[in-house]
């Protein structure tokens, strides 16, 4: 009874520092993972001590795969599917191209400059190819760009998510195991995507031809059976395959959001609210579970790490992944500055730090550490200069909703 009492005090202390992490947020117009994140290491143990997410045991798993799912529904559903054809090219190169470019660049900055071994270092890398849409979206509508950029970068912060993660349990096995063939691996990604593909695309038009049944369903009972429909397909591609039911979470949303439904606004409304608290619940316990002694003790060497990230690698890879697109020089330095990485990096290595300890293998603290020095330097760099980036490259838009690009002449077209 004790311990059930423990964990329900833990549970309502995370929600109640999250909701008002949010409203601050909210008032300050401040991206809420600087709150979140703040409150976390303040209520941690090696702050005021208030929350032990240690307490949760495994249950910590459960809560970060089923908040996880939620985030990359919700995001797959707000994205805006009419503006992705005209920006296709360029985001298929951002989470292709971009990808491989993150994790070669990652890995040789991590080795290089924090001294990780060169599976550790990659394993980092993995970690940090994904972007943070929970960071990004909100960002977005505080500062107030085109749509075309909005959409890119809202489609690459969803759609590198699954990719991601599914790429960085294939090089945490690859740690663990010790030895694999590159074609087991590129094997063993495709056979990921290609499950959470399949459940994904078909429970989105099963949960589709559903919720058009007016006769069947009630309009408050819809958004739970989506809810349910989405956990449920989830774990079921999650049995067949660790991973594969986050690229399911984010397909079921996109067709969905394809989908002409009744009751749309009130589906995306209910589902935001639930990532919401979920990104806000996963966050302070995430960061509470973070020793900031690990992060000092990573050295300059891990803080320039993060810079490289910032300043060589993610320009390089918008440079080759925009090179024959359509954006303006200005655009391109903005799609180069805006990299935060969120709570999929985050949950991520909480998770492979327990697990390359369990397995006696030295580094699980290290990458967790780096990681989420990652985070709040991305965040809290990138996060709180967007508006006055956008604003020095007249990327804002105006009140009556016009885009300021700059000027028409051939400058516009140049590469950047």
């Amino acid at each position: 009874m004790e311990e059930s009492l423990t964990i329900t005090v833990l549970i309502s202390e995370t929600a109640v520092a999250g909701v008002c992490a949010q409203v601050l947020a909210s008032y300050s117009q401040i991206p809420s993972i600087v709150f979140l994140l703040l409150f976390g290491l303040l209520l941690g143990p090696d702050g005021f001590g208030l929350l032990y997410p240690s307490t949760l045991g495994n249950g910590l798993e459960v809560v970060v795969s089923l908040s996880v799912s939620l985030i990359l529904f919700e995001g797959g559903l707000n994205l805006q599917i009419q503006q992705l054809g005209k920006v296709s090219s360029t985001l298929r190169n951002l989470v292709t191209f971009g990808v491989l470019i993150t994790l070669i660049g990652g890995t040789l900055a991590a080795h290089w400059l924090s001294e990780f071994p060169w599976l550790i270092a990659l394993l980092y890398a993995s970690l940090v190819v994904v972007t943070g849409p929970t960071v990004i979206n909100p960002l977005l509508k505080q500062v107030g760009v085109n749509q075309q950029l909005s959409t890119l970068l809202e489609g690459e912060g969803v759609l590198i998510d699954p990719i991601g993660a599914i790429l960085a349990v294939i090089v945490l096995n690859l740690v663990l195991n010790g030895d694999a063939e590159p074609l087991i691996l590129i094997k063993s990604l495709l056979v990921r995507l290609s499950i959470g593909g399949v459940i994904g695309i078909s429970g989105g038009y099963l949960l589709r031809l559903i919720l058009k049944q007016d006769h069947l369903l009630s309009p408050e009972l819809k958004n739970l059976v989506v809810l349910a429909g989405v956990w449920g397909l989830f774990t079921l591609a999650q049995v067949l395959r660790s991973e594969s039911g986050l690229m399911v979470a984010v397909l079921m949303g996109i067709v969905l959001r394809a989908t002409t439904l009744p009751e749309e606004r009130l589906l995306r409304q209910f589902n935001e609210q639930l990532s919401i608290l979920a990104n806000s619940i996963l966050f302070i316990l995430l960061a509470a579970d973070l020793s900031i002694n690990s992060v000092f003790a990573l050295g300059w060497g891990s803080f320039l790490t993060v810079l490289v990230m910032m300043l060589v690698v993610r320009p390089i890879n918008v440079l080759i992944s925009t090179w024959n697109g359509d954006q303006s020089w200005r655009e391109k330095i903005f799609l180069a500055w805006i990299a935060p990485r969120g709570i999929v990096a985050a949950s991520m290595a909480s998770l492979f730090a327990v697990s390359l300890t369990k397995h006696s293998i030295n580094g699980g603290d290290s990458i967790k550490a780096l990681v989420f020095l990652t985070i709040i330097l991305t965040v809290f760099s990138q996060g709180l200069t967007a508006p006055w980036v956008a604003s020095l490259l007249q990327l804002r838009l105006n009140h009556e909703g016009t885009g300021i690009v700059g000027c028409s002449s051939s400058e516009e077209s140049q590469q950047f």
